[in-house]
């Protein structure tokens, strides 16, 4: 083989790597983007439903100890998050508070507000689940006798679950088919590239070695082509995450956020490895499996 034919070929070798390389890198850029919108979708939603609270009115004879007591009660209770008890007088003041005001002295001193509870709900990813627990805990509230009834945003419960529900779906989807384009873009990138390769392969094939033998330096590159993938894809996410944070001063950068980050990208590296894994161990057998039905 003369020197240009050579210097050619290496060309081509590094082509093919780079291109193997860049279309993992861009592949995993746009799955990490929409986990990232998954992620934090799913939290800012959570975070609203265990903002939202469930107003238990108490009649104006229940005492401060009752009120505790059934407080407590409702802490027992699977899912629910918090109560927070709010007397009569602390009502009063917070309304005053409100109106900015003093609205006693313009009814003689005399406190229309009774005492209440405050229950807030832990967070549900199913609208259906989350209907039945408030039925479930209308049901049970209603059966004590200090207790006038339960208000709460019925229609902003019912709206900002059903439009989590949606979005969660409509991503999944989106994920599902970005990873069945990725496996064929990917798995057609490194066919490409194994043509450079070929005659090596072919000369292995010929000398009698094994498919393990033949196979296995392909299968460590493309462990390394996935891993850099998705280093680079990782580095871009981030990058453009800290842009946008900053542009819109924004706070995706808290600390309550870190371990979903670090789940995110361990699932980037996964799944770039798995996908460049798999996608030369079926170009490779593929064709020496080729090869082998043209020699007979």
């Amino acid at each position: 083989m003369s020197k240009k034919s050579k210097r050619n070929s290496k060309i081509n070798l590094w082509a093919g790597r780079t291109s193997t390389v860049f279309s993992i890198m861009l592949v995993l850029f746009v799955f990490g983007l929409l986990m990232f919108v998954e992620y934090h979708s799913y939290k800012a939603t959570h975070e609203m439903q265990e903002r939202i609270a469930y107003q238990v009115d108490l009649n104006a004879e229940t005492t401060e100890e009752e009120a505790l007591s059934l407080r407590e009660e409702l802490l027992q209770l699977e899912y629910v998050k918090a109560v927070d008890y709010i007397s009569a007088e602390e009502a009063a003041r917070l309304f005053s508070d409100e109106i900015d005001e003093d609205f006693l002295s313009l009814l003689d001193s005399v406190n229309p507000l009774y005492p209440t509870l405050m229950v807030t709900f832990k967070a549900s990813s199913n609208p259906q689940r989350i209907t039945e627990l408030r039925n479930q805990f209308e049901k049970e509230v209603k059966e004590y006798t200090n207790v006038d009834g339960v208000t709460y945003h019925e229609m902003m419960l019912n709206d900002l679950s059903q439009i989590f529900y949606k979005l969660s779906w409509i991503l999944i989807v989106f994920v599902v088919l970005l990873l069945t384009v990725s496996i064929a873009l990917i798995s057609t990138t490194i066919k490409i590239a194994l043509q450079n390769r070929r005659y090596s392969i072919q000369t292995m094939n010929m000398v009698g070695a094994k498919m393990g033998f033949i196979t296995r330096p392909f299968l460590w590159r493309s462990v390394i082509y996935g891993f850099l993938g998705a280093l680079l894809a990782t580095l871009l996410i981030f990058a453009s995450v800290y842009i946008f944070n900053k542009q819109f001063h924004l706070a995706l950068f808290h600390p309550r956020y870190f371990n979903g980050y670090i789940v995110l990208v361990a699932v980037l590296f996964v799944v770039g490895i798995s996908i460049s894994f798999l996608a030369t161990y079926f170009s490779v057998h593929s064709h020496l499996r080729a090869k082998t039905d043209q020699d007979y």
